[in-house]
């Protein structure tokens, strides 16, 4: 058996850091987002892809995978959404399985309307205590972490969206 590779003190430090600004942050936006506009975070962010997708709609799987959450979880927050009026599901033409979920008129206006206390938010928890050499080093940094992490798709890839 292999020793395990533990961090080093600095990498230690890093860690711990990352986790207590990630958990932090997250707190922070739910609250904004549930507080101002009545929906927490995840649900901001269903809204988010399908207002940039075209005709404000997309495949259910797709929606899924792009959330990175279990398709159960998906399935409740559609639910949830659906009965606000902010979105509707629809048969998928090409798959009679599967289903779409499409943005309605009022769910873009709800997201128009939570959009700018989202943006500062956003813009005062992270942008704002940042230089512009740091913001090119985070988001370096994060997409070489998520692309490193990203899951190979097919079979057997063990991915909250396909369960």
């Amino acid at each position: 058996m292999r020793e395990p590779r533990w961090l080093d003190a600095e990498q230690q430090q890093t860690w711990r850091a990352y986790m207590a600004a990630s958990q932090l942050l997250s707190d922070h936006i739910d609250r904004q987002l549930q507080r101002d506009a009545g929906m927490p975070h995840v649900y901001y962010m269903l809204l988010v892809w399908l207002s940039e997708s075209p005709n404000r709609r997309m495949r259910m799987t797709d929606l899924a995978e792009r959330s990175k959450i279990t398709r159960s979880r998906l399935s409740h927050a559609i639910s949830r959404l659906e009965k606000d009026g902010w979105l509707r599901r629809e048969e998928c033409p090409t798959d009679r399985r599967g289903q779409v979920a499409v943005l309605t008129d009022e769910g873009f206006a709800a997201l128009e309307k939570a959009a700018p206390g989202h943006v500062e938010a956003v813009r005062s928890a992270v942008f704002d205590r940042l230089d512009d050499d740091q913001v090119r080093a985070l988001g370096e940094i994060m997409r070489t972490v998520a692309e490193g992490l990203a899951p190979r798709t097919g079979a057997g890839a063990d991915v909250p969206w396909l369960r």
